[in-house]
């Protein structure tokens, strides 16, 4: 297994995310009401600027409807 930096990981999960919740058709304030966070947190995680706690990606992947695996498939 390729050796990845925690940066770069954590701004390809928050893409992932990203890209799903697009292809959805959620914004970002509908994906933050879904999971009972701040629009802020959201555009921060997609954004890469924040790692998410496991919990967070499962209410995530609760929102978006796909399993927690899906988040990351990147």
């Amino acid at each position: 297994m390729k050796k990845v930096e925690k940066d770069a990981f954590v701004k390809r999960l928050g893409e992932n995310i990203a890209a799903i919740r697009i292809e959805k058709k959620i914004t970002q304030v509908k994906l933050a009401q879904l999971c009972k966070k701040q629009k802020q947190s959201i555009s921060r995680l997609e954004a890469g600027q924040i790692n998410p706690t496991a919990f967070y990606l499962h209410e995530l992947a609760i929102a978006l409807k796909v399993p927690v695996v899906k988040l990351f498939d990147f």
